[in-house]
């Protein structure tokens, strides 16, 4: 920082002269001093500690309330073995300000680089007897001996002055950090919860700390801490705030959910924080908890509340998925769910507003109830919603287009994907469109076209879609080098055809029409991971298995063979519960085929079921 002085000085007054002369010495001396300062760093960090110390002592000497001169000074001497000099520079400054505590710690070390234990010992007995209550030097001296790995003294340091001081909690946050650097956590859980509690502000920097350092094998430690002083005090709301979010951490939602209804009631709030939860919950596909946040905030809060309307959307929505990703589950429950969208989206509810809910039950009615012109109607009156978002419209629109397509009416699906296409010629929805029609393309027999318009997506900016792209590329160039691969092709588009249709008993004989005609063909294997992805729909859990397995046995050159194993680990970690398998499936992908796209996602999996904290 450069200050300048602005005076107005009469040539024929002496007094002011000097005044000038004298701002004008004190300016250049501080100039001086600030280089000095520099070149005696440069001299320390070089390694050059004589010519080091000589600067660091002239600078005390003139500015002899910096610490940080004598500690440096003593430093150098310390480095030259000059230990005589630097325990009389020490004894000197002790006696000059005997509440300069941390110098008895610098005594100390120095004692102790030429054997005198006992000696050293008895300084920093003597530091902590001679402490003042003085929050500054308590800090000072603890900090000194923590940094010298001596962290018992520290602790003892720290209690005595909570004693001095008469405040209990003042520096439990060093405490804890102390026992931290020990490996206590126990130890270092106890004093953050006890900092905590006397500064709820600072739950932030707690709770980085928790999670940075805290081994995952303490999280129950913490979690039983926290319950003890929880009873012990109960208003405590920056504790049941950190057991919410130890309980988020470990992503236990259920839990996380008590606490948060708990600090709701408490503090009166309008529910914000369990609609935040519910959110989270759902979103990590946890859904009995996140309905549960929903339901609350409509029975407690009312149509009154600010989350209500939002929370009766979200409700259905994770009801929606919870049902479909179940294992298992009836046409019964797939109705009343049906009557539960049927009973809100009443009257005034229908408006692009509700828009979104209106497509959700779109899909259930198309894919799971199967009843496609019910799916229609619904679409079609959301595209012709005025006011309608063009986003959220032209996202219909491809839904739209994708039921008709499973009505047989072809002209009017592509008419649909070629609109949005048009509008979003170089953005995602575009892309996703523009799939679709080179998809309808392949189920026409338009291979040719098709793989040309897969060639273009494979440079898509979805991910998703470019990685279907390839693939799609890949399997047409893969299997139109036989003389009669054409018809086989054909044969096999329609299949797929009637699977996006769920015509599922017909593509089963299709496929089986197929084999029989065309033995040891290249489509051998695509055949039968078809044949995988129909069951797997049936919730035939088994065959899928079984026909996978094949895959993997029978063609593990092929380019389904990657697919098929994450297809196997998939089942064996969601319906048929079985971890052991699952890691197996996933390990052999990032093993025998690491190049494969699937590698990244089965190594995270692999390490997730493996028990490993992810990042």
């Amino acid at each position: 920082m450069i200050v300048a002085f602005y005076l107005v000085i009469d040539p024929g007054s002496s007094s002011m002269s000097k005044i000038f002369f004298l701002l004008l010495s004190f300016f250049f001396s501080v100039q001086l001093f600030g280089q000095e300062s520099k070149l005696a760093e440069q001299y320390f960090q070089n390694g050059e500690y004589e010519k080091a110390g000589q600067l660091f002592q002239r600078l005390y000497d003139t500015q002899s309330s910096s610490e940080y001169y004598l500690d440096r000074y003593i430093d150098c001497l310390f480095k030259l073995k000059q230990y005589a000099e630097g325990e009389k520079v020490l004894k000197r400054e002790l006696k000059k300000n005997p509440q300069a505590v941390k110098l008895y710690v610098s005594l100390g070390k120095l004692l102790e680089s030429q054997e005198r234990y006992d000696e050293a010992e008895k300084q920093y007995q003597m530091a902590i007897t001679e402490m003042p209550p003085d929050q500054y030097q308590i800090i000072l001296l603890g900090n000194a001996l923590a940094m010298d790995q001596k962290n018992d003294l520290a602790m003892a340091v720290y209690a005595k002055g909570a004693k001095l001081l008469n405040q209990p909690a003042l520096f439990a946050e060093y405490q804890g950090n102390l026992l931290l650097q020990s490996g206590d956590f126990p130890g270092m859980i106890t004093y953050y919860l006890i900092y905590l509690s006397e500064n709820p502000r600072q739950q932030g920097k707690v709770q980085m700390n928790i999670q940075r350092y805290l081994p995952e094998d303490y999280q129950e430690e913490l979690q039983a801490q926290l319950y003890g002083r929880i009873n012990e005090h109960p208003d405590d709301i920056a504790l049941i705030e950190l057991l919410t979010w130890s309980f988020l951490q470990k992503k236990d939602y259920r839990n996380a959910l008590r606490q948060s209804k708990a600090l709701d009631a408490k503090l009166a709030e309008n529910g914000n924080r369990i609609f935040h939860l519910g959110q989270i919950a759902a979103n990590e596909q946890d859904f009995q908890p996140a309905i549960e946040a929903f339901q609350y905030l409509i029975d407690e809060k009312g149509p009154g509340s600010i989350f209500y309307y939002e929370a009766k959307k979200q409700l259905l929505n994770a009801k929606r998925k919870q049902l479909v990703m179940s294992p298992s589950y009836t046409r019964e429950d797939l109705l009343a769910l049906e009557s539960e969208y049927e009973q809100f989206l009443t009257g005034d509810n229908r408006n692009r507003l509700i828009a979104p809910l209106i497509m959700e039950q779109a899909e259930l009615e198309a894919l799971y109830l199967q009843d496609l012109p019910k799916a229609i109607q619904l679409l079609e009156e959301v595209v012709s919603m005025p006011g309608m978002e063009q986003d959220l419209q032209s996202q219909a629109k491809l839904q739209l287009g994708d039921y008709y397509l499973m009505e047989g009416e072809i002209w009017d699906a592509t008419l649909l994907y070629s609109q949005v296409d048009k509008i979003y010629k170089d953005d995602a929805l575009g892309h996703e469109a523009r799939y679709r029609n080179a998809k309808l393309s392949y189920y026409n027999g338009d291979f040719q076209w098709a793989q040309a318009q897969f060639d273009i997506l494979k440079a898509s900016t979805s991910k998703l879609i470019a990685n279907d792209a390839l693939d799609l590329s890949v399997f047409i160039m893969d299997n139109l080098g036989m003389d009669t691969s054409t018809l086989a092709m054909a044969a096999f588009a329609d299949a797929e055809m009637l699977v996006f249709q769920n015509r599922h008993a017909q593509a089963l004989e299709k496929l089986d029409s197929l084999a029989a005609s065309f033995p040891f063909h290249s489509l051998e294997d695509d055949v039968l991971y078809l044949k995988s992805k129909i069951y797997i729909k049936d919730r035939e859990w088994q065959k899928a298995v079984t026909v996978l397995k094949r895959i993997v046995d029978e063609f593990p050159d092929e380019i389904r063979a990657d697919n098929a194993l994450f297809e196997l680990g998939t089942l064996y970690e969601g319906p048929l519960s079985d971890p052991a398998q699952a890691m197996s499936m996933y390990e052999r992908i990032f093993t025998d085929y690491s190049g494969s796209t699937f590698a990244v996602d089965a190594r995270k999996r692999y390490r997730s079921l493996r028990g490993d904290k992810l990042q």
